[in-house]
């Protein structure tokens, strides 16, 4: 979670659609896999962490982010959760990388460290934005490198020495809305500051789109067309 839409949201984020649902679509993708340890890379606030330790078995949580100013702790329902600028080894059962590759220059480079300080049988899910036609000012202001096809993310992780479980696109519900409201964005004017798209939506809002993606939860394991998200499971051969 980046921690410029922290600033955004505040204390909303746990009711605003898309974390919402794209954290729920992350519990679904996990599926009966037995967790006990997780590390989350370039987790900002530790929202999907956070998440996993309320929902599931999971006990201990690692976040690492370089943004962070300084080591610390916190305690979840009593399970640890710890907030790193940097590590080395870790046996966690599952890697986060929950919209981060996107952020920096050589994706390849970072999944292949991380391959390295855990252990054969790992999980890692990866969550990156999807299709290039819908570059928007949002990404500019996240300082994005780029967005992804769903073949482009199974080869980089195929290519890092991770195999495949499950890939597939989220949010092709709302992707109509989001595609027109980014056309509708493009032919303005061009700011000179730039904006993030994400905003406090009223109650009716997050509801109807919250909805949306509800519905898709039963599909998305299917869909390899469209969506604004692409969500990988695979695992350390």
């Amino acid at each position: 979670m980046d921690l410029k839409e922290i600033d955004i949201l505040g204390a909303n984020i746990n009711d605003h659609w898309y974390y919402k649902s794209k954290a729920n679509a992350m519990i679904q993708t996990l599926g009966k896999i037995k967790l006990v340890k997780v590390l989350d890379v370039g987790a900002g606030s530790g929202f999907f962490s956070k998440y996993l330790l309320d929902n599931l078995s999971v006990q201990e949580a690692w976040c690492v982010d370089t943004s962070y100013k300084k080591n610390k702790s916190e305690k979840i329902k009593n399970k640890s959760i710890f907030f790193q600028r940097t590590i080395k080894k870790n046996n966690a059962d599952l890697v986060l990388f929950m919209d981060v590759l996107e952020h920096v220059i050589d994706d390849m480079a970072l999944v292949k460290d991380y391959i390295k300080k855990v252990n054969k049988g790992t999980y890692f899910l990866v969550t990156v934005p999807a299709f290039n036609f819908l570059w928007s000012e949002h990404d500019e202001f996240l300082g994005h490198k780029r967005r992804y096809s769903l073949g482009e993310m199974e080869n980089l992780l195929i290519k890092s020495g991770l195999e495949i479980e499950k890939s597939f696109y989220f949010f092709g519900l709302v992707l109509p809305i989001a595609a027109l409201s980014r056309i509708l964005q493009k032919s303005k004017t061009k700011k000179t500051e730039l904006k993030s798209q994400l905003t406090n939506h009223s109650y009716i809002t997050n509801i109807f789109l919250g909805s949306l993606c509800k519905i898709e939860l039963f599909l998305m394991k299917h869909n390899r067309i469209a969506g604004l998200s692409i969500f990988c499971l695979a695992k350390k051969k």
